[in-house]
Order: structure tokens, then sequence, then C-alpha cells
């Protein structure tokens, strides 16, 4: 931990890099489109510790034979760009699933509500296009 001072002279500490949740087509994006995130995402996801979910990768695979899918074969993908790369990968733990029982009905997608759920119990922000997910109160950064 390092104290540091913003272009503004405020002093703050430094924490090391942000960590960020990743939801599942910003991650599919910066990996296979990086034009199709925004700026500010494509920069976090470049310079922030990044994590997926395992629920991502459950949503690519039942997702999969859907004509919009993110991809066509998610498993060798996930191994290549995910699990070989060792990237941090946060699994779905009981508490997150406790936290996806208190959450309200605004979205209903449930692989976005477990990352929502994740996201609060993590205390991490969400990198997602999906402002809806704002509702929730986390924060999400597009």
């Amino acid at each position: 931990m390092v104290a540091t001072h913003d272009g503004r002279g405020i002093r703050r500490l430094d924490r090391g890099p942000l960590r960020v949740l990743a939801d599942t087509h910003a991650l599919v994006w910066a990996l296979t489109d990086p034009r199709s995130l925004s700026n500010k995402a494509r920069q976090l996801l470049t310079d922030a510790e990044v994590t997926v979910s395992v629920a991502s990768l459950w949503e690519l695979i039942l997702k999969r034979n859907k004509p919009n899918a993110l991809l066509a074969d998610p498993v060798p993908w996930w191994e290549k760009y995910i699990v070989e790369p060792g990237i941090a990968t946060l699994a779905i733990r009981t508490a997150h699933v406790i936290a996806v029982g208190r959450l309200p009905a605004i979205h209903g997608d449930p692989f976005d509500r477990v990352l929502v759920a994740q996201s609060m119990v993590e205390g991490t922000p969400l990198v997602s296009k999906d402002a809806i997910l704002r509702r929730y109160g986390v924060p999400v950064i597009w």
C-alpha cells in the first residue's frame, strides 16, 4: 500500500490494481472483439485485476446453440483464454446464492443475477453494458 497523489493534489492510499468482475459479454468481447467495448471498459479490462465467474462459463454453455450465441464452442475457448493464462475464476458459493435469493425482481436473467450477487458479496465492481444492473446498487462500469 503506497500513498500517491492524483492530478488534483489529493493524497490517497494506493491499494494496488482495482479488482473487477467481468460480465459474460464484456469478457468475450474483451478477448474476441475489443472494439465492442466502451473505451472505459476496454481500459479497465486492460489495467485492472479481472475476475470472471464460473456463471459466465455456465451461461455460454447453455446459450451456445442459440442464434445470437456469443460463442459456438465455449469449453475449449474457456480453457484457452481463461484456464491456461490463469485468469482468476470466481466459483458460485453459498453466500452468492443467498444474495441472489435476496435480490428484488429487477432483472430476469439468472446469470446476470448471479453476477450481481457475486459483485455485492465480493465487493467488486461489475464491468457490464447492461445499465439495468445499476438498479441493484452495485457499481457497474461501462
